[in-house]
């Protein structure tokens, strides 16, 4: 987007290639989260020594997206994955970027198990409870009521249980120094969500430990709502269970 006058304003993140094959639907938060996690490589000036890791779901697309290094991984093992790439190359920054039927259902084991261990790395969770990319089958963090296509009336905690809240749950864990859940649904939320993604950058390069970030994302197809309304269900109906705000924080990183 340029001004009148012709000032650059707004451009293509580096860490984004340049003829990249968007690979989301229409509405999906991916694309949104994504790119702040490519602004805030750009920003940190640490593009050529991050490695991402991608496991099975929607992140991993990620090689048609980023210009980085990225090892795929089976589906819910990117944290051991993770672990292995950062204690080979500890220089490095590595990151996982999972989906919620990755990291806090399939994956829960692993992610739990990283965060008691407080291995030096950050996960992106994008949390937009079902298994997206599969079917829309209901993931362990879809909300009581919802309607997937493995709960078709519904979640009913008598036969399905009650959702696992994936960022209190590592927050519990000591090797963990900062976890926080934000959302993507407003402008303001997108800004918060991107402050989260930095921080847990830098604790990283802090060698501070293990940090989590969840991030609220829309899922049109998967829920079966238009985008708009995605974005409204975001609010109005999951950050009611899948409370917003940092939940725990134990180090004194600032930007």
């Amino acid at each position: 987007m340029l001004k009148e006058k012709g000032t650059l304003v707004f451009s293509r993140p580096k860490t984004i290639q340049e003829n990249y094959d968007y690979p989301f639907c229409a509405g999906c938060g991916h694309g949104v989260v994504l790119r702040l996690v490519a602004e805030v490589i750009d920003e940190l000036g640490i593009q050529g020594k991050t490695i991402a890791i991608a496991s099975v779901g929607c992140s991993i697309s990620m090689e048609k997206f980023y210009d980085l290094d990225i090892v795929g991984s089976s589906h819910g093992r990117a944290p051991c994955v993770a672990t292995g790439v950062k204690r080979a190359k500890p220089d490095k920054i590595v990151f996982t970027y999972q989906g919620d039927g990755d990291a806090a259902t399939i994956g829960m084991n692993e992610t739990i198990h990283t965060a008691c261990r407080g291995e030096n790395l950050t996960t992106i969770c994008i949390n937009n409870t079902n298994f997206g990319m599969t079917g829309g089958q209901a993931s362990a963090t879809s909300i009581l009521g919802q309607i997937t296509t493995t709960t078709k009336k519904g979640r009913d905690p008598k036969k399905n249980g009650y959702p696992v809240k994936i960022a209190e749950m590592v927050a519990l864990c000591d090797g963990a120094v900062y976890v926080e859940r934000t959302g993507i649904f407003n402008p303001q939320s997108i800004i918060k969500t991107k402050a989260a993604i930095k921080k847990a950058f830098l604790n990283q390069i802090n060698g501070l430990g293990f940090s989590f970030v969840e991030v609220l994302c829309a899922c049109p197809t998967g829920w079966k709502l238009s985008p708009i309304k995605a974005l409204e269900y975001i609010q109005n109906e999951i950050s009611k269970v899948h409370k917003l705000g940092v939940i725990k924080d134990i180090t004194n990183i600032t930007e």
